[in-house]
């Protein structure tokens, strides 16, 4: 069904039609909505969807304001500039003050591309995971972004929508169940508990391929909510394994990474390997060269489990 589809077309269709259902949704741009996807929605819904200029912070103060007045804005931009740029307005006007907004953050990661990496957002889920309240979310697919749209709009709370724009490869089908603060178990397994985010979802599910091949049953599981991480998911699966593997398009400081170790050290003791970003910032390329570089390819998720279940054989 949205095979080839992108991401931001999803977005914004869906949002479209959430907004004709309820007039108290909104949607404030700075700047980018022709970029982001949400340019069109400006014609339908003038009293409701803004461009406030190249100015996030203001964005964020402005949107909080209409949450005070029983309004559900959404809030976008490139992922960087609504979340470490904006990040004392996030905490204290939405955070602080209780407000329903939801913050969309395009292109986190490596899939900012060319863009380089000044919009590189590998700190994003770091910067917000500190802030009480945020709820943080990272659709795999298409299938998943527009499955969980009602859910965000009905969650009384802040919520940051880390959204790649391009279209990305199908994971689910679609009679998919999504529900908001529980992971997915895409591969039951045995062996090993991969937990994946975003767009290393899929290279996860190839990954598996990889491994079976070698006769490594791996467990793969979408952690598309990283905060509050579906903790009772996490154990689950370690118990049986013993070994983790995370993978995710971000600073293996303070996203998925630290999500799973904390949870584990604290409930199951295990041994972990992280597959992401290295602690450095980005570079420009497209999107196969920087999976290269940033070693965030199916292939490394393979060479991180085979990593683990060694250590784990030697102790």
């Amino acid at each position: 069904m949205y095979e080839n589809v992108e991401m931001r077309k999803v977005f914004c269709d869906e949002l479209d039609r959430l907004m004709e259902k309820d007039a108290r949704i909104a949607v404030l741009d700075a700047d980018l909505a022709k970029a982001n996807g949400t340019l069109r929605l400006r014609d339908k819904y003038p009293d409701r969807a803004f461009d406030v200029g190249i100015a996030e912070q203001n964005m964020a103060s402005v949107a909080a304001g209409m949450a005070a007045y029983g309004m559900i804005p959404f809030i976008g931009s490139f992922a960087p500039f609504v979340t470490r740029r904006i990040c004392d307005q996030l905490a204290i006007s939405v955070s602080y003050a209780c407000q329903s907004v939801k913050i969309v953050g395009s292109d986190p990661g490596i899939t900012a591309e060319y863009n380089g990496g000044t919009h590189m957002s590998f700190e994003d889920i770091g910067v917000l995971r500190s802030i009480p309240n945020f709820v943080i979310f990272e659709p795999a697919d298409a299938v998943e972004l527009a499955k969980s749209l009602p859910q965000i709009v009905a969650h009384d709370g802040p919520i940051y929508l880390r959204l790649a724009r391009k279209a990305a490869p199908v994971v689910y089908g679609g009679d998919y169940q999504f529900e908001l603060l529980s992971a997915d178990v895409l591969r039951p397994g045995k062996d090993v508990s991969v937990f994946a985010s975003g767009i290393m979802v899929h290279e996860a599910l190839e990954a598996e391929k990889l491994l079976r091949a070698e006769n490594i049953d791996a467990e793969i599981i979408n952690i598309h909510t990283v905060k509050p991480i579906d903790a009772d998911a996490v154990v689950s699966s370690v118990k049986k394994t013993g070994v983790a593997v995370t993978c995710e398009n971000h600073n293996v400081i303070g996203g998925l990474r630290s999500a799973v170790a904390e949870v584990l050290t604290e409930r199951c003791p295990a041994y972990i390997a992280a597959v992401g970003i290295p602690d450095c910032f980005g570079v420009v390329g497209k999107m196969p060269y920087l999976k290269e570089k940033f070693g965030l390819t199916s292939r490394d998720i393979a060479a991180a489990v085979r990593n683990a279940l060694d250590r784990k054989s030697k102790a």
